[in-house]
């Protein structure tokens, strides 16, 4: 291949404008981290983009994903959004806060992530499905504005 056309080129060290937008707003994506066996493990979870170099997600308290974070501080993030938005974005990590409170009963610290590289993992002509959760309909109005506090909880915390 050429390198217009090399899929394994691009690598940046910065978030590129079209995930910053789409992450914005906050989006749920999948987070990757590696447990003590060597395996990947994934999960769930809120992302927020604060720059182009930083991102907050959530992380459930006692999980696999908590013990595998404070035992090496690697993570890996894919997003999966509209249209060509679709990246991995590797780097390391802390935990900022204890608890969002916006998610309560459900204990969820609030982690952010130094970006070291943001793979596009996008195919031209190929259009992406953005990930999503969709509510059950009795619970849909109450977990939207929970979701979106949570969003709000995350950008504003001052770490």
């Amino acid at each position: 291949m050429d390198g217009d056309n090399d899929l394994t080129g691009n690598i940046t060290p910065t978030l590129a404008e079209n995930l910053i937008g789409y992450l914005r707003p906050g989006a749920p994506a999948l987070m990757l981290t590696t447990g003590a066996d060597g395996y990947a493990s994934s999960a769930y979870t809120w992302l927020m983009v604060m720059d182009a170099t930083r991102l907050r997600f959530g992380v459930d308290l006692g999980s696999s994903a908590m013990k595998n974070l404070q035992r090496t501080g690697q993570v890996s993030i894919q997003i999966i959004g509209p249209g060509e938005v679709c990246f991995l974005v590797k780097g390391k990590a802390r935990q900022i806060k204890e608890r969002i409170e916006a998610a309560a009963p459900v204990s969820i610290m609030l982690w952010e992530m130094e970006v070291m590289a943001a793979k596009d993992q996008s195919w031209p002509g190929v259009t992406m499905a953005a990930l999503m959760y969709e509510w059950p309909a009795e619970k849909r109005k109450t977990m939207l504005e929970m979701e979106q506090a949570v969003y709000a909880e995350m950008r504003d915390f001052a770490s």
